[in-house]
């Protein structure tokens, strides 16, 4: 059973691997129908190259096989066509008009269909046709140079940014924006979603900077990568590591409240405890010393990085002084944007995780809620050709 917002919306998705199975996923745990088209020498690549993520990114799917350069089963996708409201593919642009199925030609079939085209490029421009994966379209955007610490080489995530952000969700909202349009005006539209587009679309902070300098900044140095030392990612004794988002001064403030000693990173002297001066007063005098250097440095992070680095190597040397745990448990109920660096095993154990039934079957359910409660789970990932009698009215 899946949520019920998109029943009714019939999606024939031609995608393989990673990208455009994730987004069709996505509208069927929605509710929407999804027919994956195969090609019945051996189906989605994916499905030899790696079952197991196969089996994440294709759960609730009907899976029909066709061989498009076959006339009967181009035929036979065309029947399909005529009542479906999505078509989905990821191949390089003019594959589909070469097989006697681009857009034009099935829209004459159905004109309220909505056509998507998922791709590293796009239709149009001077890479419109070169190959590509996740880390070929970061590097082009410009998001991978900024990935990693200040003076090292680019650091490459085992989150496909490009991929998952930039294109199956990008593509995913494109496809759902034409499905409204389509049955507002009976008309479909193409929809051209392309991986390296959705990526620089991701970028309004590194943006801000660049429009503001003229200049992007190096690895670890921009207002969000390591520029202020009240959003960074600092090491423990154990090795482990705790990420600090105290951007807002008074997120920041509790933070210095919980864990430094009085005068910590050059606060107004005198601004200690004894005396009988309060906490509050203490926390004041700590923040006095870097506040007003701060609300100058917002502006250009080269000065944020100068002006704070007392406080950067202050918090460098403190949290190297406890394991992360220690840390995590001392700041619990401090309230200023500290959490532990986890790994995967580790969130998906997490209470906050499981409170939220984000995990189903050892894959990650839809990280939508719509009211109703819990997330209706999607069933297996097909086999191959496991639909075609009920599809095609063949084995």
């Amino acid at each position: 059973m899946t949520n019920s917002l998109l029943k009714g919306v019939r999606v024939l998705d031609l995608t393989r691997l990673l990208p455009g199975p994730h987004a069709t996923q996505l509208l069927a745990q929605m509710g929407a129908e999804v027919i994956k088209i195969e090609d019945p020498d051996g189906g989605d690549y994916a499905r030899s190259l790696s079952p197991a993520l196969f089996e994440q990114v294709n759960r609730g799917k009907a899976s029909v096989t066709l061989d498009l350069r076959v006339a009967e089963d181009l035929a036979a996708f065309k029947v399909l066509v005529a009542d479906a409201d999505v078509v989905i593919e990821s191949f390089r642009p003019g594959v589909m008009e070469r097989l006697g199925c681009g857009y034009d030609t099935l829209k004459a079939i159905n004109p309220r269909l909505v056509y998507a085209a998922l791709t590293g490029y796009g239709q149009t421009g001077p890479l419109a046709d070169a190959a590509g994966h996740d880390l070929n379209y970061l590097a082009l955007a410009g998001v991978l140079d900024q990935n990693g610490t200040a003076g090292g080489a680019p650091a490459i995530s085992n989150v496909q940014i490009a991929d998952l952000a930039g294109g199956a969700l990008t593509c995913a909202v494109g496809v759902l924006a034409a499905v409204i349009g389509a049955r507002a005006s009976g008309q479909g539209a193409f929809v051209d979603a392309a991986m390296l587009d959705g990526s620089l679309a991701l970028q309004p902070v590194a943006m801000a900077t660049l429009n503001g300098l003229g200049v992007t900044q190096p690895r670890g140095a921009d207002m969000l990568t390591g520029a202020l030392p009240n959003y960074r990612v600092y090491k423990c004794r154990d090795g482990r590591y705790l990420a600090v988002g105290a951007l807002e001064p008074k997120f920041f403030g509790r933070l210095l409240a919980r864990v430094a000693p009085p005068g910590f990173g050059g606060g107004r002297r005198g601004a200690s405890t004894g005396g009988g001066g309060s906490s509050r007063q203490a926390t004041a005098g700590r923040l006095g010393g870097w506040r007003a250097r701060m609300r100058d440095a917002l502006a250009d992070p080269r000065r944020a990085r100068i002006a704070t680095r007392p406080l950067h190597w202050g918090l460098a040397a403190l949290f190297r002084t406890r394991p992360r745990d220690a840390w995590v448990a001392l700041l619990a109920d401090a309230d200023a944007c500290t959490t532990p660096v986890l790994t995967l095993d580790e969130a998906l154990a997490q209470a906050h995780v499981r409170a939220r039934g984000l995990v189903e079957d050892g894959a990650v359910g839809c990280p939508l809620r719509f009211d109703g409660g819990a997330r209706a789970a999607l069933g297996a990932p097909p086999a191959l050709g496991a639909d075609n009698a009920h599809w095609l009215g063949r084995r």
